[in-house]
């Protein structure tokens, strides 16, 4: 859709000066350089080139990194703990493989088979690796005994004792009464008195880690590679692939499939990486149609193609060299970057057709452009840099790497603008002179189309104190709602609604369902607390129980702590003559016929050894240790504390309350104990959101309001300029309060970076004004009100591309932007113009 910037206009204004209207130090610099593009244009297209791909192969080696706790500064305490876990214990991460079937003993055999070969593996690709809990139960039932308390052992011996007088008694005539009959000694029994469940049990009566309808076994895998190490993760799933499938061949009838934490990493962060291309390059070819579909020139299109090219890639490229990576939150800027910069070349390209078709000489129409333009487009950068880089005054590492992205990538579009697109443009007029619409390829299609001022060129001037009144009244109502909607806390507590949406990931979900089903996510979910000494543990332990069984009942911060004293009994010195004398008479018992013979499998089973002595630390087995042993191979100062029942980390009110319940504890002598992990680190993003978030938003407004007063000068043009401003912004607070919005930790970027790209709408249209070159206010509309609303098409078109996002907090993101443009964008071209019609008539 054309407008008339490409069109001839019909207004009657005063001759052009091809001075600029802003005489100062950078008018002088911007005509040397339109001299030095107008005599050698391709002095600066080849710089610009050159840097172009020298910041292209430095954006190259750019890697995404997407673990969380990499969105904090390292000097977070909680970001320093982690690191300091981290690197004194196996970080591990896991592969479920899920063997489903019809035959029960088809699927363990299978297991059975994978699991001596999968240790073969070696670390890291395979630290351990079990289909069962057979291990833990073998050293655990033998000495399930010496884990029941002292007191309890001794009745338990005097009660089979009782029974051993009563049958006796009974035999001998000896028993009176029949009613005082003492508890037989039945398997049964042995086992609820013995606590043989541990072990697993329970849960795994038959030592496999299997469905209970017998249709599912999971294997499990260890490995020794943390999340976020990507090509380490992805030959680790290979060598696990690679094992199996050697295997398959013997159990054709059985399904495979995987599932597990690395699985899952791995599908996250090829779903993330997939999605930036696609965003990136929807956003791209979005903003590049709409400015095709502007100005009706394929010479626009190469032009502004090449600069923004050249822009995104100094941008990036000097990303490389600053911060060296992306995360999940920069990752996305290819596209905001992109239908950002672009707006600086579309005001000027558009400033140089229109002198062009008025018949001034190509040099003469770039230094008309320079002039006529920078004031503008340089405040609109600069309150655009202002904005982003209000991100950078909070404690989020994301947001100040997206701080440093946006700032740097507005001044470097900018440069890019005024450094090649003018010699670009001169290039293109020495090869195919500019001849008007008629002789274009797309002449006859521009001059019979409609053009994007039309609508509010027609609507302003008729209404126009209705047009004012209904804004002002909807912002300030907007305004009034959003007080409330601050109050009723509007942050998103619901992490579920933060994540990737696998569309293609399905099997994986169901074959993960499969395995929590099976194994349980207790422990899996367990936080890590790493005691610095062994006698610490205990104390530890005392006080986090003390801190769960103050809380109320609905407010437990976690379930239980696990340490690796669970699985070392007291006074077992003590316990081993009693539990001698036990098995004595049960086996007299056995002997005198007293215990069934049905029963008698399962009561030797948990009968201690005759060799049962006292075990310590380094004879547990390694399945049993291994949550509890450090990388140098210590044992017991890691401390797992396990999610309360029915609660997870999706639920940041839930959360906050767990990290704060152990990270940090402090001992009664006097030591200090600190806990990190998921729980904390996704606390200390949200506490960062919530206090960071007025400062930022301050910080972009004050900046924002500082750039345009410094530009403008004049007191009337600054109000102007704000007032569209708050009108907008009032617009953006009813649509959050109306909407209900969540704020979470991105979409939150959007509020302070629409001040400073906002304000760009009304100071690109207010300096017009003021030049006092375009035939008043309808003038300033059919002449730069079609190119600003081209501007906030391309840059609403980059923020739109993020709704085809994966993610949901990015989609939120592009979904709040583009509200608060086109928000900005018609207080800019339909309530300011009315508004100064309204004064216009007054005055007349």
């Amino acid at each position: 859709m054309p407008t008339l910037q490409t069109r001839t206009l019909e207004v009657t204004e005063p001759e052009r000066a091809s001075t600029p209207a802003h005489p100062g130090l950078l008018d002088g610099a911007l005509a040397r350089v339109a001299a030095l593009q107008a005599a050698r244009p391709w002095v600066p297209l080849l710089l610009c080139f050159a840097l172009a791909i020298v910041g292209g192969a430095l954006a190259t080696r750019l890697e995404l990194r997407t673990r969380f706790d990499q969105l904090l500064p390292d000097s977070q305490p909680s970001v320093i703990e982690l690191h300091r876990v981290m690197a004194r214990t196996d970080t591990t991460s896991n592969v479920f493989v899920v063997l489903e079937g019809e035959d029960t003993a088809r699927l363990r055999a299978f297991g059975d088979a994978l699991v001596p070969k999968l240790r073969a593996l070696g670390a890291p690709w395979v630290t351990a690796a079990e289909d069962g809990v057979q291990a833990p139960r073998a050293f655990l039932e033998p000495r399930a005994g010496l884990f029941v308390s002292l007191p309890e052992l001794e009745k338990l011996r005097d009660d089979i004792q009782r029974r051993w007088d009563w049958e006796v008694g009974k035999e001998t005539g000896s028993v009176i009464d029949d009613s005082l009959e003492p508890p037989k000694v039945s398997a049964e029994e042995l086992k609820k008195r013995f606590g043989a469940a541990k072990g697993g049990a329970d849960r795994f009566p038959d030592g496999y880690y299997q469905a209970k309808d017998g249709r599912a076994i999971v294997v499990i895998a260890h490995t020794a590679i943390p999340g976020g190490e990507l090509a380490r993760s992805a030959e680790a799933l290979a060598r696990v692939q690679g094992v199996v499938d050697a295997e398959r061949a013997s159990f054709a009838d059985v399904k495979v499939g995987y599932a597990g934490d690395l699985v899952t990493g791995l599908a996250e962060y090829g779903a993330v990486k997939e999605d930036l291309v696609n965003v990136g390059v929807l956003g791209v070819a979005l903003v590049l149609g709409v400015v095709l579909l502007f100005f009706m020139r394929v010479r626009a299109l190469v032009a502004m193609g090449a600069t923004i090219a050249c822009g995104v890639a100094w941008t990036f490229g000097l990303t490389q060299l600053a911060i060296g990576h992306l995360n999940v939150a920069t990752g996305f800027l290819f596209s905001i970057v992109a239908g950002n910069g672009i707006n600086f070349g579309i005001i000027y390209m558009a400033r140089f057709f229109e002198e062009r078709r008025r018949g001034v000489s190509p040099n003469e129409a770039i230094a008309i452009a320079h002039g006529g333009t920078w004031p503008s487009t340089l405040t609109a950068a600069l309150a655009a840099a202002a904005s982003y880089g209000s991100l950078g005054v909070t404690d989020f590492r994301a947001f100040k790497h997206f701080a440093f992205i946006g700032a740097v990538g507005m001044v470097v579009c900018w440069i890019a603008t005024y450094a090649m697109l003018p010699a670009l443009l001169l290039v293109f007029e020495r090869v195919r002179p500019f001849r008007g619409d008629e002789s274009t390829l797309f002449g006859r299609l521009r001059l019979g189309g409609v053009r994007y001022d039309v609508p509010f060129t027609w609507l302003a001037p008729r209404a126009p104190r209705f047009f004012v009144a209904a804004g002002l009244v909807l912002a300030i109502g907007g305004g009034a709602l959003a007080v409330r909607w601050v109050n009723a806390d509007p942050m998103e507590y619901n992490m579920r609604r933060l994540q990737n949406d696998l569309g293609g990931g399905r099997e994986m979900y169901r074959l993960s369902g499969i395995a929590a089903g099976v194994l349980g996510a207790k422990l899996e979910s367990a936080m890590v607390v790493l005691c610095d000494r062994f006698d610490q543990v205990e104390a530890l332990k005392k006080e986090l129980d003390a801190r769960r069984d103050a809380a109320p009942p609905d407010a437990k911060p976690f379930e239980a702590v696990h340490t690796i004293l669970e699985f070392l009994p007291r006074d077992q010195d003590a316990k081993l003559p009693v539990l001698a004398e036990i098995k004595e008479k049960v086996l007299r018992a056995r002997e005198k016929g007293t215990i069934a013979e049905a029963d008698w499998p399962e009561i030797e089973r948990i009968l201690p050894p005759d060799d049962l002595r006292a075990f310590g630390l380094a004879d547990l087995p390694e399945d049993l240790a291994r949550p509890f042993t450090e990388r140098d191979g210590a044992r017991g100062r890691v401390v797992l504390i396990e999610p309360t029942a029915g609660k997870n980390d999706s639920d940041l009110h839930y959360l906050l309350r767990w990290a704060d319940s152990f990270r940090e504890t402090r001992l009664d002598n006097g030591d200090v104990v600190r806990g990190s992990g998921r729980a904390v680190i996704f606390a200390d993003m949200l506490k960062a959101v919530v206090k960071d978030m007025p400062r930022a938003i301050a910080l972009s407004l004050g900046m924002t309001v500082l750039a345009v007063i410094v530009v403008f000068r004049r007191r009337a043009s600054s109000v102007a300029v704000l007032a569209a401003l708050a009108v907008g912004l009032g617009w953006v607070a009813a649509y959050m309060a109306a909407s209900s919005l969540r704020i979470n930790f991105f979409n939150f970027i959007a509020l302070p970076i629409t001040f400073g790209i906002g304000v760009d709408y009304a100071v690109n249209f207010v300096q017009r004004y003021d030049a006092r070159e375009s035939g008043g206010i309808l003038g300033v509309l059919k002449t730069t009100g079609g190119a600003v609303i081209l501007c906030s098409l391309t840059t609403t078109l980059g923020y739109l591309a993020l709704l085809g996002s994966v993610n949901q907090a990015i989609r939120s993101l592009g979904a709040l932007a583009v509200v608060g443009e086109i928000a900005c964008l018609l207080a800019a071209v339909l309530v300011l113009p009315a508004a100064l019609i309204v004064r216009e008539r007054r005055a007349a």
